[in-house]
């Protein structure tokens, strides 16, 4: 018993490391992002060109996605996790040090890979390590992981806030160097007391197993790869230019806008469990198959409205933030329910490879979006970028609707096979966890 609550605690421990080291990685990858993208637009750059600075960020996160989850396969959680935090302080160092005559698309490119690396290597290792460290037999697993995603996405609308606040009152390079000591500061206290390892290594990890095997995996990251390029496509690029250039909006404005709708994204996200959980009266909504295909069809509204309310020339100031609101509210719905089943359909002795492949997805979708983003704002405008998060949006909701349903994965998960090499007896209480996940929704 007191072994079992000594356990318990370093677990708590561990999740609360966890997220504070992913908090400060995604406030100052937000803040760079913002630098960035005004900076080089002040420059002269087009729309087009700006997207470009971000080519190599999305690129890399999917490449690191997929070598990351074999990487922390064989070596653990805990070497990714120090590793992204290290190759953030590497990434921003590089943009706060260089002279000035090295800011150029090839070197900010550069960095800017460097910065998605990062990124996405915490990311990996944050969200796999609650998979671990979430305690069995409860719905906490939605509620761990929904609190983790919310925060983070309200940390990363923070960091658009402190992006735009320093491009005003500091320059660009003194902005990055602050950026990565906060960073390092963090780096050094995570790794001072955080005790063990997070999960288990297996020297013998094969790359080949990063594929997955699993239908619902599979169908997964297909929808999300659809779900972020909607998002990205109209948000990355798009947006804050129109804003910027054809709202007259200050630096200040934009980046105070975007910070308080990602905050406020991110907050419906750590609520999710409750506001789509249990109602007085009726049982608790299962988080399946079903609930992504319902939320994608809602969120193809949102994008559609506003653009036929622009090209109706209605107030784009009102519009644009109205239509922001209702489009964040139904999105960070959709996210939290995805973020959810991946963790619930994935394998506990391949959890880091499972979430790292559904992730390279993740970071596929975004490199679609952003690359659309700049092409098609420059091409056709806004109204161009919110039509195609309408179709993408459609084609999310066409893969979602052949994921399983709780009941259906409960039966493939007792049909599944027991992995090759490992013999054990099959327990209900382990066998079945996932099961229990899908079908419980927070009753708290």
């Amino acid at each position: 018993m007191a072994e079992s609550a000594k356990r318990a605690s370093g677990d708590l421990r561990n999740y609360a490391l966890v997220t504070g080291a992913y908090w400060a990685d995604t406030l100052a990858d937000g803040a760079s992002r913002m630098l960035v993208l005004f900076y080089f637009y002040e420059l002269g750059y087009s729309p087009f060109e700006v997207a470009s600075l971000f080519l190599f960020y999305e690129v890399f996160g999917i490449i690191t996605n997929l070598v990351g989850g074999w990487v922390a396969a064989r070596l653990g959680l805990k070497f990714t996790l120090f590793a992204g935090l290290t190759v953030q302080i590497v990434a921003l160092g590089m943009l706060g040090l260089a002279p000035e005559t090295w800011l150029v698309v090839p070197f900010v490119m550069a960095a800017q890979a460097l910065s998605g690396i990062a990124k996405d290597l915490t990311k990996m290792s944050s969200k796999s390590a609650v998979k671990l460290v979430a305690p069995e037999g409860e719905s906490s697993l939605y509620r761990w992981v929904a609190v983790l995603t919310g925060s983070k996405n309200a940390l990363k609308g923070v960091g658009f806030f402190v992006g735009g606040l320093l491009l005003t009152i500091s320059s660009f390079q003194t902005a990055m160097l602050g950026l990565a000591g906060m960073v390092a500061v963090v780096l050094v206290v995570t790794a001072s007391l955080m005790h063990g390892g997070l999960g288990r290594t297996d020297a013998k990890a094969k790359f080949r197993h990063m594929f997955s095997n699993d239908r619902a995996i599979n169908l997964l990251a297909g929808a999300r790869v659809f779900l972020f390029a909607s998002r990205d496509v109209w948000f990355v690029v798009g947006l804050p230019v129109y804003l910027r250039t054809v709202l007259d909006w200050s630096f200040w404005e934009v980046g105070t806008f975007l910070a308080v709708w990602v905050i406020g994204y991110g907050a419906v996200q750590a609520f999710a469990p409750r506001i789509l959980g249990a109602r007085p009266g009726r049982p608790a909504i299962s988080p399946d198959g079903r609930s992504a295909t319902r939320l994608a069809l809602m969120l193809a509204m949102p994008p559609a409205a506003i653009a036929l309310a622009l090209e109706a020339s209605i107030d784009p100031g009102l519009v644009l933030v109205v239509g922001l609101i209702v489009f964040g509210f139904v999105f960070a719905l959709n996210s939290a329910v995805h973020s959810y089943l991946i963790l619930a359909y994935a394998h506990d002795d391949k959890v880091a490879m499972n979430v790292g492949f559904y992730y390279m997805a993740n970071a596929g979708g975004r490199l679609a979006g952003t690359v659309l983003s700049g092409a098609l704002y420059q091409l056709a405008g806004l109204e161009a970028c919110l039509w195609a998060s309408t179709v993408m949006v459609l084609a999310a909701a066409a893969v979602s609707f052949s994921l399983p349903s709780a009941g259906r994965r409960a039966a493939e998960s007792l049909r599944a096979p027991v992995s090759l090499g490992r013999r054990r007896r099959i327990d209900h209480g382990s066998d079945l966890a996932v099961t229990r996940r899908t079908r419980r929704w927070s009753n708290n």
